[in-house]
């Protein structure tokens, strides 16, 4: 249960207070009967704690669920980068004529299982990525660099969605590490910079897709889609990653109850 006194961490086992609030002294009474009443309390948390295991195992579902499409999408694009090499080289016939529909309708259908599986899991993924920013907030609430609205708005606003999200998650990462000392921030830009590069790979090789007229230019068009698709696979893995071992810290930090501070 969550303390009764400071609604922020975890109460000791048996007890309605965590360890911080269970060591801090009483406040004395006034010492004068003349004395001016104290003023009302006015350290109740802006931020709240909350669980964030079960939002991190719906969003990482979520984000396997993904994945399995772009593996989907990069199979697809492999059977459209065969049949586009096979036009390449003049061959002809019904066989390919079929092959080329067949991978015309995958490609189709690759395109719709990843736009679905991509908002179902956004949906997921950013109520997940809000509460483990208020969270951060209150392990720390000197240590993040942007407002808790950004955690939301920073992903949807253009240009600042290339670097702010990564900047939101470290901060969140660091104030969620234990209190030793932060962990290597190694995977949250690892896959950030997957994301990113996916990202813009992916467009460029959508317009190629979209212009390509001769069989050469679907050819070429394919390879970038594979490479792009591939990225976003990766990209979708390290993602869950990132959110297993960040919701697990939060929990774990949780459990452990405010640090004392040192006298």
């Amino acid at each position: 249960m969550i303390c009764a006194r400071c609604h922020r961490f975890a109460a000791v086992p048996g007890g309605t207070l965590c360890t911080g609030c269970s060591a801090a002294p009483v406040p004395p009474a006034p010492p004068y009967a003349g004395m001016p009443p104290a003023p009302p309390y006015a350290g109740m948390p802006t931020a709240w704690l909350r669980s964030p295991v079960g939002l991190g195992r719906a969003a990482a579902a979520m984000l396997l669920l993904a994945a399995a499409a772009d593996l989907f999408a990069v199979w697809t694009d492999v059977v459209m980068y065969d049949v586009s090499g096979d036009l390449m080289s003049g061959a002809v016939g019904a066989d390919l004529t079929r092959r080329a529909d067949d991978a015309d309708l995958y490609y189709a259908v690759a395109g719709v299982a990843q736009l679905l599986t991509l908002l179902a899991g956004c949906v997921v993924f950013l109520c997940w990525f809000y509460r483990v920013r208020v969270n951060a907030e209150v392990f720390d609430p000197f240590g993040h660099r942007m407002k808790r609205g950004w955690a939301i708005g920073a992903w949807f606003t253009p240009v600042v969605s290339l670097w702010f999200p990564r900047r939101i998650a470290v901060d969140i990462w660091d104030a969620s590490s234990p209190a030793a000392g932060p962990r290597s921030n190694a995977l949250v830009n690892t896959w950030w910079t997957v994301w990113v590069i996916g990202l813009m790979a992916g467009r460029l090789a959508a317009v190629d897709y979209d212009h390509a007229v001769e069989a050469d230019d679907l050819h070429s068009a394919a390879g970038e889609m594979m490479f792009s698709d591939v990225l976003d696979l990766v990209a979708a893995v390290l993602a869950v990653l990132v959110v297993l071992r960040l919701t697990r810290m939060q929990h774990e930090k949780a459990l452990r109850g405010a640090v004392p501070a040192a006298v």
